[in-house]
């Protein structure tokens, strides 16, 4: 059944971030997430613009939304304005970032000394305190009760969606010829309830070809590879227009 749009209208910006603008909406308990074309990487040292990212990540964040609903996750996720607006409930967002592994990449190569790509045998969940000043630091349960940042409910559930997420969207990928590395969620509340919120895109997610391993995702834009458009795009293909090509 096709969900019923709410009647709203764009009020003042609530605030502007590194990828998005949040709009306010004439339902107090609603807003409207603008995606921008512009990137950030090594918490904003590095600027940019990758052309057409914000409609990709919009329609991309929109598609797997859905999908994440059918398979009972609750998600911030209302419907799709233009290309890139989306219409979200409005959250609470636990300053908590939310990593799943599959993969070694990034840090964690820094950290464990494996080299990248190696297989993870049971996907590893990080946890990031969400603020810009401290570099958004890697934390422990034990600091999310120092910093009041969840109960040990909320996180014990945030825990389990973060790797239910994963069952859903790892076989998802594979079938589009994608290798799903790792990727970031947040959570927020809302009314007493806990939902998945923020977006899932090439910014949020490392994505290799399954074949090729060729990168797929915003690490061209962090290492300077190259071909950032073409990798959204090609994304994009697979995931929300659904033909597999291969790079």
């Amino acid at each position: 059944m096709k969900r019923a749009v709410p009647e709203v209208e764009q009020r003042e910006k609530m605030y502007e971030g590194k990828a998005k603008i949040v709009y306010a909406t004439s339902r107090p308990d609603l807003i409207i997430q603008y995606f921008k074309d512009d990137a950030t990487a090594f918490n904003a040292l590095k600027r940019g613009t990758i052309v057409g990212k914000g409609v990709v990540n919009n329609r991309m964040s929109a598609a797997l939304f859905q999908r994440l609903e059918r398979a009972g996750v609750p998600t911030h996720y209302l419907a799709i304005l233009s290309d890139r607006e989306m219409l979200c409930r409005r959250l609470e967002i636990i300053r908590i970032e939310t990593i799943v592994r599959n993969i070694v990449a990034g840090s964690l190569a820094k950290r464990t000394g494996f080299e990248e790509g190696t297989p993870i045998r049971e996907p590893i969940v990080e946890l990031y305190y969400k603020s810009d000043p401290l570099g958004d630091p890697m934390i422990t349960d034990d600091h999310v009760r120092l910093l009041g940042l969840a109960t040990p409910r909320e996180l014990g559930w945030i825990r389990r969606t973060a790797l239910r997420i994963n069952r859903v969207l790892r076989p998802h990928m594979a079938r589009r010829g994608l290798l799903l590395v790792d990727f970031k969620l947040e959570f927020g509340r809302a009314r007493g309830r806990l939902y998945l919120g923020d977006e899932i895109s090439p910014d949020t997610c490392r994505l290799w070809d399954a074949r090729t391993r060729t990168k797929l995702d915003k690490d061209r834009f962090r290492q300077d590879l190259g071909g950032v458009e073409d990798a959204y795009q090609e994304v994009f293909r697979r995931l929300v227009e659904g033909a597999v090509t291969r790079t």
